[in-house]
């Protein structure tokens, strides 16, 4: 039987490169994300490209009662999830923390957050049941090191940190992995988001040096899902060669 990998988040970046490494090497895929016109988009690539099977669920992570609703309607073989992959996440606003914005700060918390524990509490027990699974979150280097202007950002993927450790521990004993891949500076959507669209502004970020892109991040995500039963990496950190640190990077 083929196996099924669950992507949040998988309309654009990191989630939508993850899910064309997955469906390349064969797995069925789930995945979801806000913007369903997109997903319905990927979804047919994928089919034809690797002809695999692919089901697509349009929700916002953020609200509990449509992942709930989500989860519930999976059916047969939909519910054997063997890698969950909780990608959903972002940046809006850098600002100091006396000018924060409330509303940046409720969307990140809530999505980079409560939306990773929304999902992971409504598909680990599926996982669970089937005494086996693997939990990968997308985490980042600023859930290792804070920044200027980026605490509340960092603060969140500082939770995802905290919150896998939690995770491996509570299910250890299940059989199930847990893995927090923290990638660097990577060209996605992520600063676009970040400054509110001013693309001008999100361009500037990556000039100088060459970037991660999504499809690096996929790969690293799908290696450590592809290792055997008895071996898993707890956490990883990737970076392209020229950032040493969330604050260092060499500029040509």
């Amino acid at each position: 039987m083929k196996k099924l990998v669950y992507i949040t988040g998988a309309s654009s970046g990191f989630g939508k490169a993850i899910a064309e490494k997955f469906a390349a090497e064969g797995f069925d895929i789930i995945i979801t994300g806000r913007r369903k016109d997109l997903l319905e988009k990927l979804a047919e690539k994928l089919r034809k490209r690797s002809k695999t099977e692919v089901l697509v669920q349009g929700y916002d992570v953020r609200r509990l009662n449509e992942v709930e609703k989500a989860v519930s309607e999976l059916k047969g073989k939909w519910r054997k999830i063997d890698v969950l992959v909780n990608n959903a996440g972002l940046a809006v606003g850098l600002n100091p923390i006396h000018e924060g914005v409330v509303d940046d700060w409720e969307r990140m918390i809530d999505t980079n957050v409560k939306g990773l524990l929304y999902v992971s509490r409504n598909i680990v027990p599926l996982m669970v049941t089937r005494k086996k699974g693997h939990v990968i979150n997308i985490g980042s280097v600023a859930g290792k090191e804070a920044y200027p202007n980026g605490a509340v950002y960092c603060g969140s993927k500082f939770a995802v940190d905290a919150i896998s450790k939690g995770m491996r521990i509570d299910l250890v004993a299940h059989g199930i992995k847990v893995t927090q891949v923290c990638p660097g500076a990577a060209v996605t959507e992520f600063s676009l988001v970040r400054f509110k669209g001013d693309r001008e502004r999100a361009e500037k970020v990556y000039t100088g040096f060459a970037p991660l892109r999504a499809e690096d991040v996929a790969e690293v995500v799908y290696f450590a899902a592809s290792l055997p039963g008895h071996v898993n990496i707890n956490d990883l950190v990737l970076m392209p060669t020229a950032q040493a640190s969330a604050t260092v990077i060499h500029r040509k």
